[in-house]
């Protein structure tokens, strides 16, 4: 196998497996807006990154936990909805992305690339951050998986245990935020919210506990991988985006199998 072919493997599998248990909680907690606000606040990331000459992850990591720390008040308070204030900071910094990339003389940074990706680049130093940091959220999501599914089944009830619900909220908004900026390389601002929501969304359609879904959804985020990266070497098609198509059609599948047994029943 070519070094970029396994260095992309590697990359596609890192984020996998760290997006499933993390994506089951935005799918119970309907937080996929959220995914996109961050994703469209990358793009400030990656322009600042390019503006001050340093590298692009650890921007996109910087600016994305701001804007997770921002989102947090604005949620808090009754007098904007929170579709609304994620809607506010996710055209409030892509403006600002747009106008710091117009403002960058030279080399400016490639705008496809950030967008959907380009898992075919990804060097050994990628390969640090991605594993690195998804290692960390792995074991962050390990140590407060109770705590968090307490959260996530009732605030009320969780905070009443003595569950800490406020640092809980921000450590998972946080996550997600570090998930975005190592998954930048593998599919992009455009469609890492694709990557964390598909996989779990398919995986709650057969799971019994949220146990199963976790470790289902990073299976079959693992499968979209090689499914994305195996049709880009066949009929090369671009990496990103056939991840998160080899995503949608097992999705798609799981639909169907699960119509099956009922019409089977009904004929």
């Amino acid at each position: 196998m070519p070094e970029f072919l396994l260095n992309a493997l590697l990359a596609g599998m890192g984020v996998a497996l760290v997006a499933g248990p993390l994506g089951a909680f935005v799918v119970w907690r309907r937080m996929a807006f959220f995914g996109d606000t961050l994703a469209h606040g990358a793009l400030l990331g990656v322009a600042l990154g390019a503006l001050l000459h340093v590298d692009a992850t650890l921007a996109v990591a910087v600016v994305s936990l701001i804007l997770a720390l921002l989102f947090l008040p604005l949620e808090r308070q009754r007098a904007l909805a929170a579709d609304s204030a994620l809607g506010v900071l996710a055209q409030a910094s892509l403006s600002l992305g747009l106008i710091a990339i117009s403002l960058i003389e030279g080399a400016r940074p490639d705008l496809l690339a950030a967008l959907f990706g380009d898992v075919l680049a990804v060097t050994h130093a990628d390969l640090a951050w991605i594993w690195g940091g998804g290692a960390l959220v792995f074991w962050l999501l390990l140590a407060w998986w109770r705590p968090l599914l307490a959260l996530t089944v009732s605030e009320d009830i969780a905070r009443v245990e003595g569950v800490p619900v406020v640092r809980l909220r921000l450590a998972l908004t946080l996550m997600i935020a570090l998930v975005l900026a190592v998954a930048l390389k593998v599919v992009g601002l455009l469609l890492f919210s694709a990557l964390l929501v598909i996989p779990a969304a398919a995986a709650r359609r057969l799971s019994a506990t949220p146990e199963q879904m976790a470790l289902l959804a990073s299976a079959l985020g693992a499968l979209a991988v090689i499914g994305g990266l195996g049709a880009s070497a066949v009929i090369d098609i671009p990496a990103g985006p056939g991840i998160v198509a080899a995503a949608a059609t097992l999705f798609a599948l799981v639909q169907l199998a699960r119509l099956v047994p009922r019409s089977v029943k009904q004929a």
